[in-house]
């Protein structure tokens, strides 16, 4: 078993935890709120539903979870740093579950 001063494996992916990683992307305005997501039973993480908010993310990762009246597919794209401003947190992440055709600005091309 390792200990506290082993070092990584080199295939090991950098993580952080999805309640951390959903709040610094700015989905949910506390990380409470985030890990009360988590919690609930109501985030799915590559189609496994997960109730840790203690849950690693790594870049690649497919989040799936509810968002006011609309549900949220996301591709986790970076780990943050920090809970920096929108144009920032939109960096972190693919909006899978885009519009193609938005009726107030037409058919995206």
């Amino acid at each position: 078993m390792a200990g506290p001063s082993a070092r990584p494996s080199a295939d090991q992916r950098p993580t952080l935890r999805v309640d951390k990683w959903l709040w610094q992307a700015r989905f949910f305005k506390t990380r409470a709120l985030a890990a009360e997501l988590a919690t609930s039973g109501h985030l799915r993480i590559n189609g496994q539903p997960t109730r840790k908010p203690g849950h690693g993310v790594a870049a690649g990762d497919v989040l799936t979870f509810a968002q006011g009246n609309r549900i949220r597919v996301v591709r986790v794209t970076a780990l943050g740093y920090r809970r920096g401003p929108a144009g920032e947190a939109q960096t972190l992440y693919d909006d899978l579950d885009a519009p193609k055709d938005d009726p107030a600005t037409g058919p995206l091309e």
